[in-house]
């Protein structure tokens, strides 16, 4: 059985060789966790954006704290550096670092054909590996993982519970898929004929590039030939869906129920919103935010921030969701300009009636 890790105490020297910066207050003082700021006791260690959040009496007690500067009459030791979230994050890892512990290979296992399996894995019982399958070293497959035939899975990959990677489709180093994600199901696409829907043949993969993570339930669709990519670095969050030979960048960012329709391309370090939707054969340039719920319909120019369906400059989508609720008013006032004119139109037509009739 799996259990969760629990943290290794560490001596602020050890967290200060670890995350760098500066230290201040003693090195030999220990802490045992880490907690947020609401949240941390005398033996946590937590992180500090802003000075602000240190007004409540009980961060007094806290036992560490990573800031971003000193802070002055703060009896809690600091240690000081660029960016206290990602010293925050690393530090976390350092604590509930996990001794490696491979498992090998369960008896309970469905292995196929010409399969290949690296150095060090931990294979559960209940994964299905088929024929020609490639696994690499230091790898986990949970149960319930199915890998289809000639795929390959690379050095150092987590696969959660009851994730597939169908036939044909290959992950580099480092990648970790969460539970229930599908890689490699076919592209939806269909040609109507006679009144029908002909379904044409998804004959390409997917190639899914070092450190790349899924979350929970992402779908992947198969190239129609070629392949859908992901490339490097990307992080892909639960229940979002890309279609047959849509290329994600590098280092994108895609948020829960993202959408992303076939033969779109989107650059490096692309952020997209939850439940935003892009449309097909895209072009979404490097550095593109967009922003939650927007609908993308056309292609992107790098380094901007779009809102709002269709999408608009952000400064643009901010001044029309200002002008919405005022929109009732102005709808009267209009209305009652509209009778003010209507009424003014009337008495004009009338004066002239009546100029008019004096001189004959």
């Amino acid at each position: 059985m799996s259990t969760a890790p629990r943290p290794t105490p560490l001596t602020l020297r050890e967290l200060h060789e670890y995350v760098g910066g500066e230290l201040v207050g003693s090195p030999e003082a220990t802490v045992i966790s880490v907690a947020s700021l609401d949240q941390a006791g005398p033996g946590d260690l937590a992180f500090v954006t802003s000075e602000r959040h240190l007004k409540s009496p009980q961060t007094a007690t806290i036992g560490a704290l990573l800031v971003g500067r000193r802070i002055a009459d703060c009896p809690s030791p600091q240690i000081v550096v660029d960016n206290p979230a990602y010293a925050f994050a690393r530090a976390a890892q350092q604590f509930f670092a996990r001794p490696a512990r491979m498992r090998g290979i369960a008896e309970g296992i469905t292995r196929g054909d010409g399969v290949t399996i690296g150095a060090d894995v931990s294979i559960w019982p209940g994964v299905t590996l088929g024929d020609r399958v490639t696994i690499g070293a230091r790898v986990t497959l949970y149960p319930g993982v199915f890998i289809g035939d000639d795929s390959v899975i690379g050095d150092d990959s987590l696969l959660y519970p009851n994730v597939v990677v169908r036939e044909g489709c290959r992950l580099g180093a480092r990648v970790i898929l969460h539970s229930g994600t599908v890689i490699g199901s076919d592209g939806f696409g269909y040609v109507q004929h006679q009144g029908r829907h002909q379904k044409i043949p998804q004959l390409g993969g997917v190639l899914i590039e070092d450190d790349v993570e899924l979350g929970a339930n992402v779908a992947v669709d198969r190239a129609t030939f070629g392949d859908t990519i992901i490339k490097r670095g990307s992080k892909i969050d639960n229940l979002v869906q890309i279609a047959h030979n849509v290329v994600v960048g590098e280092h994108n960012i895609l948020v829960a129920q993202v959408g992303i329709a076939g033969s779109t391309t989107l650059g490096r370090y692309v952020m997209v919103g939850g439940q935003a939707g892009l449309a097909d054969h895209l072009q979404i340039g490097d550095q593109v935010m967009i922003a939650a719920k927007s609908g993308v319909t056309r292609s992107l120019e790098p380094n901007q921030i779009v809102s709002g369906a269709p999408v608009m400059p952000h400064t643009t989508f901010l001044k029309a969701q200002a002008v919405i609720p005022q929109l009732p008013e102005l709808r009267q006032r209009v209305r009652e300009l509209e009778e003010r004119l209507a009424t003014l139109e009337q008495a004009t037509k009338s004066s002239a009636k009546s100029r008019k009739s004096r001189r004959t």
